[in-house]
């Protein structure tokens, strides 16, 4: 058999289980736009992370599910509260799902009488909410009114239940978000996923093998490209290249995305190649044509770019013919065609209205920039592609690609998924979008810096930014500068405000953990936290515990941060978290509980005139912060 032309390829592109659920991730629609403009009209894009929770949550699917229940020799009492209301189960879930795809918007009315929906164990949250003497626990939060959001909230409820019941019964490592994490994160043997891979498949291993092998009919695909943005994506593509070799061999799979960037960037585990034919890094547009041109027999195996492949010898080998980049002006428009964009399911898991952006709504996710442009804060991965390499493109052309995306689409609500959308490019994108009068909405990812002036972001609110998120990390100035955050604790205090005033709601990413941090400071940080909620800088934020990585300034010179890292095993998979030991000897997973606490009920506007102590279950020391510094900061 000939090779074909180049641009006659059949290529699928697919989103591996899980991402997320209420629009696709974006990679594949990158991807297929890519190669779409450079001629390939046979590239195609399925996800398989939406077709299996569909499949997994539909009336047969949840008949086999209480099947199994059943059969659990000791169910808990989540599998008992399953079965008891099976029947229940199994006769709302079709409805349910309709209603959560906008599809069947006055089933609302029959979810919010309590009456309709079996409740399991997740209902009980709804205790934990303060009664206005209404009767009606949720009452504070959506009012009389707010019909559409509270039955959204209550039928995510009542899909948590189910997945709760998935993992009891059939598979451990389910979840809606993250399926299998464990075994992917920062993993330096490839065993456990070797042995998961290997074992007998469940029910939610054969649905996706199913559904696996309906996308290989449907397209016919003879090469196959398999995102995988997170640890836990691994397991299931790996699942789905497993069943695509059973089935048929000769289909080239490439294995590459966020996952693949950051922990295989050393990889010599020759097994990983049993399930994949190539693995590619970074931006993947260049190291695929070069891959499409060698498969068509113009280009050798030596000339590949950036792509781990196993030679006959059985040995991986990193080939790298340099060449430059697509500029991130040239890698076309995204596209959205042949994604279910009308079964995507808008879950309400956050009463916060900050936070439910990341799961309520269908959003195009969007790039105002390759790479960031401050590339310096200490924690981040500052030395990998997808941070260093800053490439922007104008305001013209990105207007464009948003038009061109809303007439595809129909939907005008945007996600910038930058790692920090720069002002710049930011402000000339609000003016080219007011210019032109295109009327979006959309949300995305800042450093919190000064050139935010309230002019400035009253400019993004009228061309239709409705939402903020930017890194405060540790609230103390000592931490933030041996961060190289380039901001302090005031600033964001400022900024945050100018947002908030221009009606823009703003997200804090908060850290904790980080190094030579001292329970002094871990106070000190929650006290400044709750006066900018308390101050109406912030509406929503989340506590991450800080990670060493290789790739970041901590991991590469620890000694500058006054920390000396643990020796890494020999890792022929995965490698990025590193273990260090800090002189401070602080248990910051115990403050951690803490924190996280704290920052839920300050997001639902409790608790935010208490000392911050009250959210430690253990003595801690006072607060060293004034009680009014960022109200006196804002003037």
């Amino acid at each position: 058999m000939s090779s074909p032309a180049p641009t006659s390829l059949r290529i699928l592109s697919v989103i591996p289980p899980m991402t997320q659920l209420n629009t696709p991730y974006p990679s594949t629609a990158y991807l297929t736009g890519f190669l779409r403009s450079r001629g390939f009209a046979d590239a195609a894009q399925e996800d398989l992370a939406l077709a299996l929770v569909l499949r997994l949550l539909s009336r047969p699917g949840l008949e086999k599910l209480l099947e199994l229940s059943e059969a659990v020799a000791r169910p808990s009492a989540k599998l008992r509260s399953f079965i008891a209301q099976g029947a229940r189960y199994i006769a709302t879930i079709d409805a349910v799902l309709a209603f959560l795809q906008g599809r069947d918007a006055t089933l609302a009315h029959r979810i919010n009488t309590r009456g309709f929906l079996p409740e399991g164990p997740r209902f009980e949250t709804l205790e934990a909410y303060a009664d206005d003497g209404s009767g009606d626990p949720l009452s504070w939060a959506f009012g009389a009114l707010g019909l559409q959001d509270r039955a959204r909230h209550l039928a995510t409820l009542y899909l948590n239940d189910l997945a709760d019941v998935l993992r009891e019964a059939v598979d451990p490592r389910f979840e809606f978000v993250r399926y299998a994490e464990q075994l992917a994160t920062s993993q330096p043997s490839f065993d456990p996923l070797h042995q998961a891979l290997l074992a007998a498949p469940n029910w939610v291993d054969e649905t996706l093998q199913a559904l696996t092998i309906e996308a290989l009919e449907r397209h016919k695909p003879e090469l196959l490209l398999l995102s995988v943005p997170f640890p836990g994506a691994v397991y299931a593509a790996l699942r789905i290249a497993q069943t695509v070799k059973a089935q048929n061999p000769t289909i080239k799979i490439v294995l590459g995305g966020g996952f693949v960037n950051t922990e295989l960037r050393e990889l010599s585990e020759a097994r990983v190649f049993d399930f994949v034919d190539y693995v590619t890094l970074d931006a993947g547009e260049r190291p695929l044509l070069a891959l499409i041109e060698h498969l068509a027999g113009k280009r050798s195996q030596q000339r590949l770019v950036r792509t781990f492949i196993r030679d006959e010898a059985g040995d991986v080998k990193y080939v790298n013919f340099v060449e430059p980049d697509v500029p991130f002006a040239d890698v076309g428009t995204p596209t959205w065609d042949g994604l279910p964009l009308e079964r995507y399911l808008s879950l309400l898991d956050m009463l916060n209205p900050m936070n439910r952006l990341w799961s309520d709504g269908r959003w195009n996710k969007l790039t105002v920039a390759h790479g960031c442009y401050w590339k310096k804060c200490s924690f981040c991965d500052v030395t990998l592609d997808y941070i260093s390499r800053y490439d922007a493109a104008s305001a013209e052309l990105l207007v464009d690609r948003i038009e061109a995306i809303v007439a595809e689409t129909g939907q005008t609500g945007f996600h910038f998924v930058d790692e920090a959308a720069p002002p710049k490019s930011l402000k000339a994108l609000a003016a080219e979008l007011q210019k032109r009068g295109t009327a979006v909405s959309w949300w995305g990812n800042v450093r919190f810096e000064k050139t935010f002036t309230p002019e400035l972001c009253q400019q993004l609110a009228n061309s239709g930014c409705i939402a903020i998120s930017g890194g405060l990390e540790v609230a103390s100035d000592r931490l933030l500068n041996l961060m190289q955050k380039g901001v302090s604790v005031e600033q964001v205090a400022r900024v945050t405000k100018a947002f908030s005033d221009a009606g823009i709601l703003v997200h804090a990413y908060l850290m904790y953990g980080f190094p030579t941090q001292t329970v002094q400071d871990t106070v000190d940080a929650l006290e400044y936290v709750r006066q900018l909620f308390e101050n109406g800088c912030i509406q929503s934020g989340f506590f991450h515990r800080f990670a060493c990585t290789v790739h970041s300034p901590v991991g590469q010179k620890p000694e500058d941060f006054g920390v000396k890292l643990l020796p890494l095993p020999e890792s022929p998979f995965a490698k990025n978290d590193v273990g260090f030991i800090d002189p401070t000897g602080v248990d910051h997973d115990q403050l951690g509980v803490a924190l996280k606490k704290a920052i839920y009920n300050f997001m639902h506007g409790i608790g935010l005139e208490d000392d911050v102590r009250r959210w430690f279950p253990f003595k801690v020391p006072r607060p060293t912060v004034a009680r009014h510094k960022i109200a006196r900061a804002l003037g």
